[in-house]
């Protein structure tokens, strides 16, 4: 599958950085992006806010977080990364509901996203999603 590289943007590791983030994605998926572009923007929301929140990349001041969007055949794909948490790993609640006030990051990625997953390399630990180009026929 063949993939290109839309776009790499470093953040601070500050809810500030959590719109910043959505208005980045949103301008390079404008030309290319997925059908459903709200739900990928909220998407992006949600992962870049966990990681201000939940890994060290939000609780150091040096922190950083890193949002990657490549272009591939059918789909556009996040990678969020930040510098993980050595006593947090990403789950998904399971008693979450549209109605929640809180913990619904990963159930809506879940939810919206037509892949997602995580895993930790030398860069930090990276959550993705998947979003379909085009509507399903």
């Amino acid at each position: 599958m063949a993939s290109v590289m839309l776009g790499h943007v470093a953040l601070p590791g500050d809810v500030a950085s959590v719109p910043q983030a959505r208005l980045y994605v949103r301008d390079l998926l404008g030309a290319v992006g997925p059908s459903h572009l709200e739900e990928a923007l909220l998407l992006v929301t949600e992962l870049v806010t966990n990681s201000v929140r939940h890994s060290d990349s939000g609780r150091r001041p040096d922190g950083q977080v890193a949002v990657i969007v490549t272009e591939r055949t059918e789909v556009v794909h996040v990678d969020v990364i930040d510098q993980g948490s050595a006593s947090r790993t990403p789950r998904v609640h399971q008693d979450v509901d549209t109605d929640s006030g809180g913990g619904r990051g990963l159930w809506l990625v879940r939810e919206l996203a037509s892949a997602w997953g995580w895993h930790d390399d030398p860069a930090g630990r990276v959550v993705w999603f998947q979003m379909a180009k085009q509507p399903p026929e």
